[in-house]
């Protein structure tokens, strides 16, 4: 006897403003817009200015100010470099259009704006509700029952849990303690039964799921008596809940939060049902369903940033071993005024869990946006790492188990890198495209990735995957041999982001022209220890000697065969021209797999780098922490790392480099930097896409 009308919020994310006429628009609560400040302005100005009136928040990301204003008091953005703008409103607006934001633009050394858009605010509160209204039954409807995603789509979102405090478990089987804040990542569903007391005091209602949804959600009730304490309704070995019987007019908030991302087994959709039951006065007549009808809640995915994203927080392993690291990357924090969150871990682990283990990612509803440590642990018992405790306030923790192989750590989410948002073969990656090594092909020794990760990174929908060949490297992952570094300046028909690609034949060219200028006697690694050399297998060889070494060359030509394989795929897959690519001069060697059991050796050797890897940076914008190569020293410089900044920095990159052998070239460096890095969320909404 009723009609169940299940509806999403309103999503707008995206105003283009206008020079001619102001732009409005609905910011709902808890909700950022991004303006687009480049497309209306004008050809021959160079910055703009921000201003709001109260309530309004506005937040810039991307770049540095330019200048400042000595009489207004702001800040001039340039607008030649990317610059993310979004707004947000505090509180519902008692009127339309009570929010103001001018952007305005101005010419090169101008104090007075040449134009201005403006964008007027009206700011709403949120809700998601499950109405009933009970009126005559001849006007009973029925509505869609399928969550459409997508530009035109409509539905309820639910975040994930992430919390990692114990604090935050069940106190019981039946009830669960939040504080006021932990209820804004919950998704209310508004219960509302209206119609004629004399139908509602027959009636009772049961809100219900399926037995398998239930393990992938929990919906709350708050407790009359307590504001802070809600009572379990639906979740883990709970589908039915019986309201007590109406005797009037209901109206029911209840709270959901998901428990699991999605994945091969889990769509991401969950439904919920509201059955109105008639009880029957007769003892000996069944009771009957008067009524019933389903609102259906689309889970989060999990989406994972790319390098040229801005940090926000650098997490950082500091340990005796890796000093050197850990100071330049703190002076690059400092430079980029980027917070340090020191993790101290046991040395037997070496950091490894640090970039190997984990990696930031971020889930979003149009109401919050959380950031959170995707773990894979490797080790079934050392599920509690302190990163789990170091995290910042806010900042979430999910475990996603894998197999666990024994050679080495292909099967880990180190083994993962996302692009930039990219357009290829004609179709939008808005939030990139994960990257993922494999072997491509069955043999004795091949390594993958698990498949319960590969299908659950498959699952998360909005960052179609791409597989590269990664299994010839010893650690097998691809970050040693590629890098994304974020362009300066946004240039027509060009991507705002270069790929980094290493390249043996570019360092063979480089040393071929020192050796004719005659520094053919110029050695390597001078400075390091022979100790450290000869436990990793290295000797100070000069670039004469490397030039003469034919199985060196043979090694690295099997090496460029290798790359250039997945520059192929990543120039096909991402939509890159090779005006997008840079080389990076980079050697390797062919080794076995070291420090690891003699039953678990393989006769198959693996590609190594020979001098610390190049393409293993640190980024944070503009700044890249690059690792000391220790290359042959000419006129007082390394030739190597006077080629890179011949590359890097006419392009407006600040090159500092590590000066740290043992992070990159020995144990701890085969596995890991000891840092990972926070970034800003991508400024695309997920929902936004269609898969």
């Amino acid at each position: 006897m009723g009609d169940l009308e299940g509806r999403a919020m309103s999503f707008q994310s995206t105003v283009h403003l206008s020079l001619e006429s102001p732009a409005h628009a609905i910011c709902v609560q808890g909700m950022e817009i991004y303006l687009d400040v480049n497309g209306c302005a004008p050809q021959q100005c160079e910055s703009f200015t921000v201003d709001s009136s109260p309530g309004v928040v506005v937040q810039i990301y991307g770049t540095d100010p330019v200048k400042i204003g000595e009489e207004a008091a702001m800040n001039w953005w340039p607008l030649s470099r990317p610059t993310n703008v979004l707004v947000g409103m505090t509180s519902p607006s008692s009127a339309n259009d009570k929010g103001k934001v001018s952007v305005s633009y101005y010419q090169h050394n101008e104090d007075v704006p040449m134009a201005t858009a403006v964008l007027y605010l009206t700011s709403i509160g949120e809700s998601k509700d499950l109405t009933w209204l009970l009126p005559e039954p001849t006007s009973l409807s029925s509505l869609q029952k399928n969550w459409v995603w997508g530009p035109k789509g409509w539905g309820a979102i639910l975040l994930v849990n992430c919390c990692p405090a114990d604090a935050h478990q069940l106190v019981d089987r039946k009830s669960k303690v939040f504080s006021t804040e932990e209820t804004k990542s919950l998704s209310q569903m508004i219960l509302r039964v209206q119609g004629p007391s004399c139908i509602l005091k027959k009636c009772r209602v049961v809100l219900h799921t399926s037995k398998e949804e239930s393990e992938k959600a929990r919906v709350y009730r708050p407790q009359k008596d307590c504001s802070s304490t809600f009572e379990l309704v639906l979740g883990p070995d709970q589908h039915t809940y019986n309201l007590a019987p109406v005797e009037d007019d209901l109206e029911e908030t209840f709270y959901v939060e998901a428990l699991e991302f999605p994945s091969a087994s889990f769509s991401g959709l969950i439904s919920y049902s509201a059955s109105l039951v008639e009880e029957s006065q007769d003892l000996s007549i069944p009771e009957t369903v008067v009524y019933k009808d389903t609102v259906v809640f689309r889970v989060a995915p999990c989406v994972f940033v790319s390098s040229t994203q801005m940090p926000l927080e650098v997490y950082l392993c500091r340990e005796l071993q890796v000093q050197g690291f850990v100071n330049t990357v703190m002076e690059l924090s400092e430079r980029s005024n980027i917070q340090v969150a020191s993790v101290y871990e046991d040395p037997n682990r070496l950091g490894r869990w640090l970039q190997d283990e984990m990696a930031f990612c971020y889930t979003q509803a149009p109401h919050k946006t959380i950031s959170l440590v995707l773990d894979t642990p490797r080790l079934p018992k050392l599920d509690d790492f302190p990163m789990k405790y170091s995290l910042s306030p806010g900042v979430g923790y999910m475990t996603q188990r894998t197999q666990d192989h024994t050679v080495a750590s292909i099967d880990s989410i180190g083994n993962l890198m996302v692009s930039p948002p990219v357009k290829a073969q004609g179709k939008e990656y808005p939030l990139g495209r994960i990257l993922i090594g494999s072997s491509f092909y069955p043999s004795k020794d091949c390594r993958n990735l698990s498949k319960t990760l590969r299908d659950f990174l498959y699952a998360q929908q909005v960052q179609a995957p791409v597989e590269l060949f990664s299994d010839w490297l010893m650690i097998g992952h691809a970050y040693e041999f590629m890098c994304f570094i974020p362009a300066q300046y946004k240039v027509e028909d060009k991507k705002d982001f270069w790929l980094l690609l290493a390249s043996p034949s570019s360092c063979y060219k480089l040393f071929k022209e020192k050796q004719k200028e005659g520094y053919g006697d110029a050695r390597l690694f001078e400075g390091i220890r022979k100790d450290q050399l000869l436990s990793n297998g290295r000797e100070a060889n000069t670039i004469n000697q490397l030039l003469a070494d034919e199985n060196m060359r043979k090694q690295n030509a099997y090496v460029e065969k290798c790359i250039d394989l997945n520059r192929s795929i990543l120039k096909r897959e991402l939509g890159l021209e090779e005006q997008d690519i840079i080389d990076i001069p980079q050697l390797f060697c062919l080794e076995h797999i070291a420090n690891i059991p003699s039953s678990e050796q393989t006769e198959k050797l693996y590609a190594r780098p020979y001098f610390p890897d190049l393409l293993q940076m640190v980024v944070m914008g503009q700044n890249l922490g690059i690792p000391k190569p220790f290359g042959p020293q000419i006129n007082g410089a390394c030739c190597l790392e006077e080629k890179i900044r011949q590359l890097l920095e006419p392009l407006g990159f600040q090159c500092t480099f590590i000066n740290d052998f043992d992070c990159y070239l020995t144990e701890i460096g085969d596995f890991c930097s000891c840092a990972n890095i926070r970034r800003v969320p991508f400024a695309f909404k997920w929902w936004r896409m269609v898969p």
